[in-house]
């Protein structure tokens, strides 16, 4: 039997390449025979960068930008030969980067992304897409733009609360000041003119939009450290932002990916699309799922996020469509048998059968041996799976 093990990352846990390696591993212990093929993957989260420059090729760049509370993150850029440069907005604003006491999307921010973004401009590029998931912000992208030029810049750096000042009038003399007292504050045009015609695509993890209950603060804000109160006031600033500069995009798909940095991006003129579907077709996931006859995924979560535009729902729906099967192994299941199955999910495993419910849209913790977890999880499934010789 063919088998493709084509999982996400395993966030705070293991990557995407070692959770492939950990399940192919795990499934020859009991399944020798069959041909095992790994394909890590990633929707524009964490370990974007690593799992296509292992595929594309190109040249690494290393940067240090600044990370969402202000001090120095190393970054990666990957540029293409064909001018193509792959930016990772976790690696300059994740929430991975952060401890648990320091988690405030009150005040962290994307200044990062864009640097990262200006400085794959400087490198040549032409073409500079963004992938977009595991953000410890929610400024709406608003650091970004301030890294490209964006004014009032200081403020914009600040983070997600302070987007609620713009509301006030303009102070003459102020970056952004038009001399008519009470115009909006805001000017995103030396920003744009950063990019100049450099296209600018959205690879994100989710399709929620900005604003409202469901979108960028409700869903995500709390997981990243914020209380109720926070949850209001943040998305107040949001509305704030987006009055202030297109309102028109709050209902975007995307919109609210990253805590609204997909917002920010869209506003520079950026075209989203679902991070999962890009990084297929970059590494050829419809041959590969063709050449299989069983198809193994995974995540650290296997939760109703799962299922709006992550890995996971992506992988599912490319291989139901050649209909051949897809089973999960995660660190933990919270999806519904009739729900998985309506994605072309056949069947989910989870490490912890039993286990404290990690916050939502986290990765539960794996045992202190996550790699060999795994491994055992996926010898057991393989038991079922792969039909004895």
């Amino acid at each position: 039997m063919r088998v493709l093990v084509a999982p996400d990352s395993f966030a705070g846990t293991l990557s995407a390449a070692e959770a492939a390696l950990a399940i192919e591993e795990g499934w020859r212990l009991t399944a020798p025979g069959d041909v095992v093929e790994r394909l890590p993957l990633s929707d524009g989260g964490p370990g974007f960068v690593d799992v296509l420059a292992e595929r594309l090729g190109g040249q690494l760049l290393a940067r240090t930008v600044m990370g969402p509370l202000g001090g120095p993150v190393p970054a990666t850029i990957l540029l293409t030969a064909e001018g193509t440069a792959y930016v990772e907005a976790a690696q300059a604003c994740g929430l991975d980067l952060l401890a648990p006491p320091q988690r405030d999307p009150r005040w962290t921010t994307t200044v990062g992304v864009g640097e990262l973004i200006a400085s794959a401009v400087d490198a040549g590029a032409r073409r500079v897409v963004v992938g977009l998931g595991g953000s410890a912000t929610n400024d709406g992208g608003a650091g970004a733009l301030a890294a490209l030029g964006a004014e009032p810049a200081a403020l914009l750096r600040r983070g997600g609360l302070a987007l609620a000042e713009l509301a006030q009038p303009a102070v003459r003399g102020e970056p952004g000041d038009t001399g008519r007292p009470g115009e909006p504050r805001v000017d995103l045009e030396p920003a744009r003119r950063r990019l100049g015609d450099v296209e600018l695509v959205l690879a994100s993890d989710v399709d929620h939009r900005l604003l409202g209950p469901n979108g960028a603060t409700a869903t995500f804000a709390p997981q990243k450290g914020a209380d109720r109160a926070a949850v209001a006031a943040l998305d107040d600033a949001l509305g704030v932002w987006a009055r202030l500069t297109d309102s028109r995009l709050v209902g975007s798909a995307g919109s609210g990916a990253a805590g609204g940095l997909g917002f920010g991006l869209l506003l520079l003129g950026g075209r989203r699309e679902p991070g999962s579907t890009l990084v297929g077709r970059l590494l050829g996931i419809d041959e590969r799922i063709a050449a299989a006859d069983l198809v193994v995924t995974g995540e650290g979560c296997f939760d109703h996020q799962s299922l709006r535009g992550k890995v996971v729902a992506g992988v599912a729906d490319r291989a139901m469509a050649q209909g051949r099967p897809v089973i999960v192994l995660a660190g933990r299941v919270e999806v519904g048998r009739r729900e998985m199955q309506a994605v072309g999910v056949e069947s989910a495993y989870a490490v912890l059968e039993s286990a404290v419910a990690p916050a939502p849209g986290r990765s539960a913790p794996l045992p202190e041996r996550p790699a060999e977890a795994l491994a055992a999880l996926a010898s057991r499934v393989a038991r079922t799976w792969s039909p004895p010789r």
